[in-house]
Formats: structure tokens, C-alpha cells, sequence
């Protein structure tokens, strides 16, 4: 199931979910919500989906006197949800090893022959290209900006203290139920949705955050964007090492691979998330940028006026334009 925020053209429209099961078809979540039961939020919907699985599938399916169908193109899509928070963890071992070659290389140009003949000579990776033991053991994460985030087609404003834009892919999954000291098995139920996340970064700002031993801040917090379709996770979450994904700019394919190689699930990252902390519906959590899928790793960085696209295959695309 498909869950998108619209709103019409009218002066003081109010917004409402709309739902489909193959995101062509759509209708009001209101006309499908049992008696009684309220769908005015994503979350709603989501909590609702979990707690009686497949009754809104049901409805958007029955054959007879189905409710009308939206004219989309009429509609205004919204960003789906407002997270209540956003954690962002680092799932990936081989993101973070690319991503600090590329550090290194760009911006630390002297040091890249060093670390470049190291690797050659010994066969492994430059020891501080590694994340740390507590990586290995824990699913680590930052607490980003949950009041920055942007949807599809909105546009991304460089900001004023950085020349260097740079896009990660992510995988988005909000929370539906309250977790605390959770299971995996526990987390995993909770989870309602994903989107397509983009989590941005002005990369000529990180470095000098994070060397203070502090941070990420103004690297991290002006902006992030999420697709505007929301897809249930039922059919998602047993598939998340094989979805595929793609990275385009202004058209041209950049990267395309998939999401295998995680050190840890989303799962056992929210589940670690919780241990002696509340987490509520409507929390948002990233899984780590796909190996590949930054400029910092790639090479390719962007410019004004550029437009990134990136698409999960089963969850959706998002494309903004830096300007």
C-alpha cells in the first residue's frame, strides 16, 4: 500500500492522505477508514494498517461501489509526514571506507599518496579508513534536524557557507508504535513505511566538525528530502538486501547497485535505538548512505542548477535541484 499527503488548489484547502495499492490508482483514506476510526495522518494509517493488516487493502480493492477515484493531477502532493524526530545511522562498513578515501583525496590531497601506497604495499585498508570498534557492535547514528526536510521537486538551496553539495541515498523508515529496550523482532513490527531519503551534506563543512570531536551541525542540519509517497513495509522489508537503486544527475545514470552489505539491519538499529530511550510513532530513522551512492565516494559532486534523482526500486524516487 501507498500512501501519499495531497491537498487541492482551493484557498484554505485543508490536506488529506490519499491512498493506492499500485500508485496509479488513488483515493481519500477518509472514504476507506471503518466507522468511527479517524485517518487524517500517515502515521494513523500506518498504525492502523499494523493493527488490523490488510483491511484498507481490502476496502481500496472491493469491487463493488468502490469510493471515487482522485484526480491526482489536480492535487497538490505534500511532504507524507512531518518525523518527529530523525536518527540517522551508519549501516554501511564500505560507505564509510569510500567516503574517507574521498575526504582524503579532495581535501586532504598531501596525504592520499601515503595512504594510496599503504593499501597497495599491505592489502588492507588504511587503518583510519575503518570505522571504530564500537561500529562493529552497535548500530551508531546522529541525531540530525527533523524541522529541515524537504519532499519531491522541492528545491535545495546551497547553503551560505558551503561549495560543496552533496547528496546521500538512503533508505527511510518511520516508525508506526512505541518501542522501548525493543527486540529486533519488536522494532521490526513497528516499522509502518519507507521512503526514499536524501540526507545532505555540505562536505567542505564536515571535516572541520568533526575533527572538533563534535558534529555533525551545519554539515548536516539545513536539509533533507524524502520522496513523497510513503510504502507500507510489509512487502519491502523482506526484500531490503536486493532492492536496487539509482542515482541520476540532470539525467545521467551515476551509480546504480543495490542495498546489500549492512552491517546491521533497520531492525536492530531501531531496536539499539530504543535501549532506555522512548520512541514514538512518527520517529524517522535513515539507514546510511547505499555504498556508492555520495559524491564524496563517487566523485561527482553537485553544482547549481544540477538535479539528483534517486529511486529505490519497490519505495520510489526523489528528485530535487540544487539551486
Amino acid at each position: 500500500m501507498k500512501i501519499s499527503l495531497v491537498k487541492d488548489a482551493l484557498p484554505h484547502s485543508k490536506p488529506f492522505p490519499a491512498l493506492s495499492m499500485d500508485g496509479r490508482s488513488w483515493r481519500r483514506a477518509g472514504d476507506l477508514a471503518p466507522e468511527g476510526v479517524s485517518l487524517d495522518h500517515t502515521v494513523d494509517i500506518l498504525a492502523f494498517e499494523r493493527a488490523h493488516p490488510g483491511t484498507l487493502a481490502g476496502r481500496l480493492s472491493e469491487g463493488e461501489n468502490p469510493p471515487e477515484a482522485l484526480d491526482m493531477s489536480r492535487l497538490e502532493r505534500l511532504i507524507p509526514f512531518e518525523p518527529l524526530s530523525y536518527r540517522d545511522f551508519m549501516l554501511y562498513e564500505k560507505h564509510f571506507t569510500d567516503a574517507a578515501r574521498g575526504f582524503v583525496k579532495k581535501y586532504l590531497p598531501g596525504l592520499a599518496p601515503f595512504t594510496g601506497l599503504y593499501e597497495k604495499i599491505s592489502g588492507r585498508t588504511f587503518p583510519k579508513f575503518k570505522p571504530g570498534k564500537r561500529w562493529e557492535k552497535f548500530p551508531i547514528y546522529y541525531m540530525g534536524n527533523h524541522l529541515s526536510f524537504f519532499t519531491h521537486k522541492d528545491p535545495i538551496r546551497i547553503p551560505s557557507y558551503s561549495k560543496e553539495l552533496d547528496y546521500e541515498l538512503e533508505l527511510g523508515a518511520i516508525i508506526c508504535a512505541p518501542l522501548e529496550n525493543a527486540s529486533p523482532e519488536e522494532a521490526e513490527k513497528a516499522i509502518g513505511g519507507f521512503v526514499v531519503l536524501n540526507d545532505f551534506s555540505a562536505r567542505d563543512v564536515q571535516l572541520d566538525e568533526m575533527r572538533s570531536g563534535f558534529g555533525p551541525v551545519k554539515a548536516k542540519n539545513f536539509a533533507n528530502a524524502v520522496s513523497n509517497v510513503v510504502t507500507g513495509a510489509k512487502d519491502i522489508l523482506p526484500m531490503i538486501p536486493r532492492l536496487k537503486v539509482r542515482v541520476s544527475i540532470n539525467g545521467e545514470k551515476i551509480v546504480e547497485t543495490d542495498m546489500s552489505g549492512m552491517r546491521h539491519s533497520l531492525p536492530e538499529a531501531i531496536a539499539y535505538a530504543s535501549l532506555e530511550e522512548r520512541l514514538r510513532p512518527g520517529e524517522f530513522f535513515g539507514s546510511g548512505t547505499v555504498p556508492g551512492c555520495s559524491g564524496i565516494e563517487n566523485g561527482r559532486l553537485l553544482k547549481r542548477g544540477d538535479s539528483i534523482r534517486l529511486e529505490i526500486e519497490g519505495v520510489g524516487a526523489l528528485e530535487n535541484r540544487a539551486v
